[in-house]
C-alpha cells in the first residue's frame, strides 16, 4: 500500500481540474441523442488527437457515429485495462453546459460525458506520470447505448470485432458501491390482433376473437410467470422478474378494437439463459393465441445481459485498493441497480467488468449534474487502478488492443 499511495501522491501533479472541466465542457456541449452522436465521437477524437494519442475510427455497424478507440501502451507486454463509455444520450429537449459551482450541469454531464471525461484525464495522467509499468491502457466509446433508441449494438460489434480488454472500467455514475452482480434485462412487446378493421360493438361477429379480453388473459399468463421466475433470487441483486408497463387498445367505448399492445420488461440473474428468457415469453403468447384465436406476436429486445463479478480477479483486487488509497475507506459491495455496458463486456467477451463513477445525478432528466470534485477522484482512482494492474501477470488471452 507504501507503493500505491506514492503513486497516488504522484498522480495529484498530473491530474489537472482546469483541463478536466474544460474537456467534461466540450463534450456536454455537442448535443448527442442516441443514434446521433457522430458530431461528439469527433469532438473527443480531436482531443485524443490534439493530445498526442493515436485514434481509430471503428464503425462498427455505425457508419453516422463511428466508435473513438485510443491506448496509451507501455511498451512491455502486460494486461490491457479497458475504460469504456458512450456518448449518447437519452431523446430529452438539450441543456448546454455550464459550470454551476462545484458542479457542472448539462445533458449527459451524469449520463456519462463527465465520466468519459474523467478516463480521457486519467489517460493524459498516466502518461505523464510514467506509472504505467506494462500493458495498454484501451478507451473507447461509442453510440447506440440508450434504450429504446438503441441497445448496445455498436458496442457489441467492437467486442466481436475484439476491441476489448482483460477487463474493463465503466464510468457510470455509481460511487457508492462496487457492484458484484447485476440482472440483465429485455423490453418486450405484445400485439395481440384480429383480422379485419375496427367496428361498432353491435356489429361484431360473435365468433370473432376479443383482443381486449385476450389481451387481459395475456396480462394474466404474465403475472403467473412473474410469480414463478421471481423464486429465483439473488440476496443482492434481488430477484427475476416480468414486469408490464404499459396496455393499449381500442379507440371509443363502444368500437371493437382490432389490435392490443401490451410493453414491459423482464429481468433475470446471471444463472438464468437468455434464450429461455425469451423462449418462456413466446410460450405464454403461444398460448393465450391458442387459448383465444387472437394472433398474438411477442417482440423481445434484449437490453443487457446479467453479469457477475469474481472479487478473486486480480484486476478486482487492484481496483479495490486504488479505490482505498484515494478514498481512505474500503468500497463495500453491492447490487448494481441498472444495466449498462459492463453487463455486455461480461456476456460477450467474458471479462471482469467494474462500474464506477462520479458522484452525479439528474440521469434521464434535463437537469443532469456531476461534481467536480469527484471527477478529479475518479480520474485518480483509474489512472492509479491502471498502475496497480500493470504489475499483475500478464493475462494470456489475446485482445486487440491499439489503433492500426
Amino acid at each position: 500500500m507504501e507503493i500505491l499511495r506514492a503513486a497516488s501522491k504522484r498522480l495529484e501533479e498530473f491530474i489537472d481540474r482546469e483541463r478536466l472541466v474544460e474537456t467534461a465542457v466540450k463534450l456536454i456541449e455537442v448535443p448527442s441523442p442516441t443514434g446521433e452522436a457522430g458530431a461528439v465521437a469527433d469532438r473527443l477524437a480531436g482531443i485524443l488527437a490534439d493530445e498526442g494519442f493515436a485514434v481509430e475510427r471503428p464503425a462498427a455497424g455505425h457508419a453516422k457515429a463511428p466508435a473513438v478507440v485510443a491506448a496509451l501502451d507501455a511498451g512491455r507486454p502486460g494486461p490491457v485495462l479497458q475504460w469504456d463509455g458512450h456518448l449518447d444520450t437519452v431523446h430529452l429537449p438539450f441543456a448546454a453546459p455550464r459550470v454551476d459551482g462545484a458542479r457542472i450541469r448539462g445533458s449527459g454531464a451524469c449520463d456519462m460525458k463527465g465520466g468519459l471525461a474523467a478516463a480521457v484525464e486519467a489517460l493524459r495522467a498516466l502518461r505523464d506520470s510514467g506509472l504505467l509499468a506494462s500493458g495498454c491502457v484501451l478507451l473507447t466509446a461509442h453510440d447506440l447505448h440508450e434504450a429504446p433508441w438503441g441497445f448496445g449494438e455498436q458496442l457489441g460489434e467492437l467486442i466481436r470485432n475484439g476491441y476489448f480488454g482483460n477487463a474493463v472500467l465503466i464510468p457510470e455514475p455509481l460511487s457508492d458501491r462496487l457492484p458484484v452482480v447485476g440482472r440483465g434485462a429485455a423490453i418486450w412487446r405484445a400485439r395481440v390482433r384480429r383480422a379485419g378493421p375496427p367496428i361498432h360493438e353491435v356489429m361484431r361477429s360473435a365468433d370473432e376473437p376479443d383482443v381486449i379480453a385476450a389481451a387481459a388473459e395475456l396480462v394474466l399468463r404474465l403475472r403467473r410467470l412473474d410469480a414463478e421466475v421471481s423464486s429465483r433470487r439473488d440476496p443482492l441483486a434481488g430477484a427475476e422478474s416480468v414486469f408490464i408497463g404499459k396496455v393499449d387498445g381500442g379507440e371509443m367505448y363502444n368500437q371493437s378494437p382490432s389490435e392490443c399492445r401490451l410493453e414491459g420488461t423482464r429481468r433475470w440473474l446471471p444463472a438464468t439463459r437468455i434464450g429461455d428468457v425469451e423462449r418462456e415469453l413466446q410460450a405464454a403468447a403461444s398460448e393465450i393465441a391458442a387459448r383465444t384465436g387472437a394472433t398474438v406476436e411477442m417482440d423481445f429486445r434484449p437490453i443487457r445481459d446479467a453479469f457477475a463479478l469474481d472479487l478473486e480477479d486480480p484486476f478486482v483486487r487492484a481496483f479495490e485498493r486504488a479505490h482505498e488509497t484515494v478514498a481512505g475507506e474500503r468500497l463495500p459491495t453491492g447490487p448494481k441497480p441498472f444495466v449498462d455496458d459492463g453487463n455486455a463486456f461480461w456476456a460477450l467477451a467474458r471479462v471482469p467488468a467494474i462500474t464506477h463513477g462520479p458522484l452525479a445525478g439528474g440521469q434521464h432528466t434535463t437537469d443532469e449534474w456531476v461534481s467536480i470534485d469527484d471527477l478529479a477522484r475518479v480520474a485518480r482512482v483509474y489512472a492509479l487502478t491502471a498502475a496497480a494492474y500493470s504489475e499483475a501477470p500478464a493475462p494470456r488471452r489475446p485482445s486487440k488492443v491499439s489503433p492500426r
